[in-house]
């Protein structure tokens, strides 16, 4: 709200509809730019050693022109990179010191804290997610840089966008399951590790292709796939921004406690990831970068915008909930300010579903306060959360889970001649696999939910206007009546 009720000073900055105060720990594109040509040279190395000792299968790349979407597709042979690395980190001297690095803890780890930065995320589970969703994906797809590699992977075409978003929620629920999860040997902890492997084959692949045909990726313009800045990106988004801009503008705020309780979360597995893990410190330079990076990076490009589209085409009318197209919209101006959600080539929906939305954040206020405000009922219903997440995203194929854990493997493969934004210009029209007309038409329960919470929400307001109404009318009229006896007793 700074800048429209007040004056701004020389420090006030903003981006994107959202204002703040530049500090000394900001940084300026000059300072940030070094870090796009640095990576996580370890992790790359100790790739190259995996594949060595066990090599890889070849598999077809899935393509924009596949008509079986992953989960239908026929079984890879399986190779767990985590499995490897812990299998041979004794025996070679590349994955040891890979082993030996993510295994040591950091004298800043406080594992109570990094417990309780789990629990934030439970606590506001469904914020949280539509946050991460709608404002860190589709919003970052602002950044023009980033996309050029997203695009190349072929992980964000219409067909396969929303599996991807699945195995990346696996990864977020499995690292705020509980402390065994993230500490060393959790499901967490690996899944951390085979990411940031998965990583190192991304980047690896996408220099090869681009050393065969240098048109293909500009490593001058756009830095190395997948580099320092761009992970410390990745956190930003599931940790600064999250706080600072996903749940605020849900009418969500954290305390001071929190906030610094899942910055610290983050960090630890910014360390398992091989991100600089130094920008996370604080709560202070947390979101100095955070909004450094908005400055610098979120430039919408023709790339931004067809990525946009395709997440949108391929989460709409899609199980459990059947959610339309223009809710998504809805969704993507509340979060992200109608001008980015503009430069993203997002088009701006009916104003009932901006009513829907909103209807949608007094229900999780309520929830999450009440959460909040009694801890003992927020506990139990948290484990019911983390049951029904798990079952939505990774154990239940028929409301449109993965059908079971991803061990992140290589298989959106980028190739000369794909790009996700194959399908960009036919996305409002396409739909995801497993959709169809009938279901485009069916049981959109968040909308309904959305709907009754607001109609709720306003009766009450109405109510509580009308009590303040008749006890003000009930004050001033006993205040009258009062009047005549009290003149009465001066005069007499």
């Amino acid at each position: 709200m700074a800048g429209y009720l007040w004056h701004r000073g020389a420090e006030w900055r903003e981006s994107w509809d959202y204002w703040f105060k530049w500090t000394d720990e900001h940084l300026t594109f000059d300072k940030l730019r070094p870090l796009i040509y640095t990576y996580d040279e370890l992790g790359a190395q100790a790739l190259d050693r995996l594949d060595e000792i066990s090599p890889p299968t070849k598999a077809p790349a899935p393509s924009e022109n596949d008509r079986t979407p992953p989960e239908k597709a026929p079984e890879k042979p399986h190779r767990d990179l985590y499995a490897l690395l812990r299998d041979n980190a004794d025996s070679d001297e590349v994955l040891g010191k890979l082993w030996a690095e993510v295994n040591a803890i950091p004298p800043w780890v406080d594992w109570a804290q990094i417990e309780r930065g789990q629990k934030v995320f439970v606590r506001y589970a469904g914020p949280a997610i539509f946050a991460l969703t709608f404002q860190s994906l589709v919003g970052g797809f602002g950044s023009r840089r980033v996309v050029e590699t997203l695009a190349r992977t072929g992980g964000f075409g219409v067909k396969v966008t929303r599996r991807r978003l699945l195995e990346t929620f696996q990864h977020i629920l499995q690292v705020t399951r509980d402390l065994a999860s993230v500490q060393p040997g959790g499901d967490g902890f690996a899944s951390s590790i085979r990411v940031r492997l998965l990583h190192a084959a991304v980047r690896r692949r996408i220099l090869a292709l681009a050393a065969e045909k240098p048109s293909y990726y500009n490593v001058q313009e756009w830095g190395i796939p997948v580099n320092d800045l761009d992970s410390i990106g990745t956190i930003s988004t599931f940790s600064a921004t999250l706080i600072w801009i996903g749940l605020p503008r849900q009418g969500i705020h954290l305390t001071t406690q929190e906030k610094e309780d899942y910055v610290a979360l983050w960090r630890w597995v910014a360390h398992i990831l091989g991100t600089p893990t130094d920008v996370f410190e604080s709560v202070s330079r947390a979101r100095a970068m955070m909004e450094s990076l908005m400055i610098s990076e979120i430039q919408p490009s023709d790339t931004s915008r067809a990525l946009a589209t395709n997440v949108l085409s391929g989460l709409s009318n899609q199980p459990p909930s059947y959610v339309s197209r223009e809710f998504l919209a809805a969704e993507t101006y509340w979060l992200n300010g109608a001008k980015l959600a503009r430069e993203l080539g997002v088009k701006r929906p009916p104003f009932y579903y901006s009513l829907l939305v909103l209807g949608q954040c007094i229900f999780f206020m309520v929830l999450c306060y009440c959460n909040r405000l009694f801890p003992q009922w927020g506990e139990a219903r948290n484990k019911k959360v983390q049951q029904a997440l798990f079952s939505l995203t990774i154990h239940n194929p028929a409301l449109g889970a993965l059908g079971k854990e991803t061990k992140f493997e290589f298989q959106y493969i980028p190739t000369l001649d794909m790009m996700s934004t194959a399908a960009a210009a036919a996305g409002t029209a396409t739909a995801a696999p497993g959709s169809s007309h009938l279901k485009s038409h069916g049981p959109r329960r968040t909308e309904r939910r959305n709907l009754v919470a607001l109609v709720l929400a306003s009766l009450f307001v109405a109510l509580l206007s009308w009590l303040g109404v008749r006890t003000a009318s009930a004050l001033f009229g006993t205040a009258a009546g009062m009047a005549p006896s009290a003149a009465a007793t001066v005069a007499w």
